[in-house]
């Protein structure tokens, strides 16, 4: 395969997208062909030639890199297609978590990525420290949306999440996405390759304490963890450092409240961010205060003259 010259100053999103076009023009192909080797919307292939819409996700990336003969190019690009959308200590979680068999998270703060309905997504990413640009808020969570298309997948890894009470209680996005999030959480009682607990408060410490951990199962039976905070991360393969956190959560597991109580905790919670919705906001209690407090004036007023 002919090298091509690759410009330095272009993203790594741009060489992607030329190295398709040029090698989809190569075999004849049209984007409406390509799509349909793929199967996906033919306007997809458009965005990722023109590096106008999201980045492609992995699968896709390999789908399109063993439909145009690329031999394994367009899947070693994918890496760094990332790079400028989301920080360096993420990148290796995200490559592992795609191919990942059985996922097992505790949340500390938001919702588990994978369970986050998309005004919950945006709420959370909008409050990062390293969110520079609107454009970087839509790709994120464009990924974060993407990524969940495996749990729908025959390949679909087991999913296991303990969440937080915090994280049920904190209203982020407001009460309307509270519902809509929690409702989400609701849904997997249908699902049988998903489960979610809650770690209620009156645990106390517990060996998570500081930040969330994800725990990745690789097809081929290693196992990874990965440790974060509101801005780092860290991957963890050593294998006995690996084992402490398997440990670690297996403790947090038989702390958690079982899967039919917790379910049971969110529906109550949820009722309660309904409920708020009723009640005026805060900046509507502070008019109706001042307005009580002009009424009253006048009145006074009033029985002085």
């Amino acid at each position: 395969m002919a090298t091509t010259k690759v410009d330095p100053e272009a993203s790594v999103a741009a060489v992607f997208g030329r190295r398709v076009t040029r090698l989809r023009t190569a075999k004849g192909w049209s984007q409406v062909k390509l799509a349909e080797v793929v199967r996906v919307h033919p306007s997809r292939i458009n965005q990722i030639e023109r590096v106008t819409g999201h980045k492609p996700t992995l699968d896709l990336a390999r789908d399109i890199d063993q439909a145009l003969g690329a031999d394994g190019l367009l899947t070693d690009l994918w890496p760094h297609v990332y790079r400028e959308a989301f920080p360096d200590w993420s990148r290796a979680f995200m490559e592992q978590s795609a191919k990942a068999t059985r996922i097992a998270a505790y949340a500390a703060h938001t919702v588990a990525g994978l369970l986050q309905v998309e005004d919950y997504a945006r709420a959370v990413l909008s409050a990062g420290r390293t969110l520079k640009t609107r454009g970087q808020l839509r790709e994120r969570l464009a990924v974060r949306i993407d990524r969940q298309d495996r749990l729908y997948r025959d390949d679909r890894p087991e999913l296991v999440v303990i969440l937080d009470e915090a994280v049920l209680r904190r209203p982020i996005g407001g009460a309307e996405v509270m519902t809509k999030q929690l409702q989400r959480l609701l849904d997997t009682r249908d699902d049988p390759h998903t489960t979610v607990q809650v770690l209620p408060f009156s645990v106390g410490a517990h060996p998570a304490m500081g930040g969330s951990l994800t725990l990745l199962t690789l097809p081929d039976g290693t196992e990874s963890a990965y440790t974060e905070g509101a801005d780092f991360g860290r991957l963890i393969e050593e294998p006995a450092e690996v084992k402490s956190y398997l440990l670690a959560y297996d403790q947090l597991r038989g702390h958690a409240l079982p899967p039919d109580t917790s379910l049971d905790l969110i529906r109550s919670l949820m009722e309660d961010h309904r409920d708020s919705r009723r009640l005026p906001s805060r900046t509507q209690r502070r008019r109706l205060a001042q307005s009580q407090l002009q009424q009253s004036g006048g009145r006074r007023l009033r029985r002085g003259r």
